[in-house]
């Protein structure tokens, strides 16, 4: 099953953004690349986390902004549970969210499953581009989301409209330049319709 093996972030700093990371609670889920690509606005993806229960999803957003993380959606009630979303330091947006509207008792402060929204110009004509590369479908919504399947405790690649993605972020859709993100995949290098980079990597952990 062909499928995301890493996600590299490419950054400015790369020791503040693994200290950041590491206080985030996420130094081994990402790897970092030094980079200076000129990129403004709106990169055109978040990094979502799943977590259990709403207590976890403020021990995350907790421990982002304290490391110097932005509020862009305070996390709160919604109709599909709760959540709140916050961009790092390196501009990379994080949303954490649970579909529990209330605690059950304690929990670890870890999640259950990582999704990388990328933001498309034609959801349909995307999902088409990555199924030919071998990637299965998990769940299928239309022109509107796409969420492909991962190995246990993979990233899971999924497509989303770009206005409608930077709509749910809370922030204005706008934006030029690099992505800032590699993805490393056993389906080959190739770079996708909207521009976002693959290049070969075999399905191992990040370091």
């Amino acid at each position: 099953m062909n499928s995301i093996a890493s996600v590299t972030l490419e950054v400015a700093d790369p020791t503040a953004a693994d200290r950041f990371y590491t206080a985030f609670g996420l130094g081994g889920q990402v790897r970092l690349r030094a980079s200076q690509a000129p990129t403004t606005g709106f990169r055109g993806f978040a990094l979502s986390l799943t977590v259990s229960q709403p207590s976890v999803v403020n021990g995350f957003i907790g421990a982002a902004l304290d490391a110097g993380a932005t509020s862009l959606k305070p996390a709160a009630k919604s109709f599909w549970g709760y959540g709140g979303v916050v961009q790092a330091p390196d501009g990379t947006i994080w949303k954490v969210a649970t579909s529990e509207k209330k605690d059950s008792g304690p929990a670890p402060l870890q999640f259950d499953e990582m999704v990388l929204l990328l933001g498309c110009a034609d959801v349909t004509a995307s999902k088409r581009f990555y199924v030919g590369r071998g990637l299965p479908v998990e769940k299928s919504f239309g022109s509107k989301y796409v969420q492909f399947q991962a190995p246990t405790g993979g990233v899971k690649p999924a497509l989303y409209g770009r206005r409608a993605l930077a709509k749910e972020l809370g922030v204005p859709a706008d934006g030029t330049g690099s992505h800032r993100l590699v993805l490393g995949g056993d389906a080959g290098a190739f770079a996708d319709p909207d521009g976002f980079v693959w290049e070969a990597a075999s399905l191992t952990p990040a370091p």
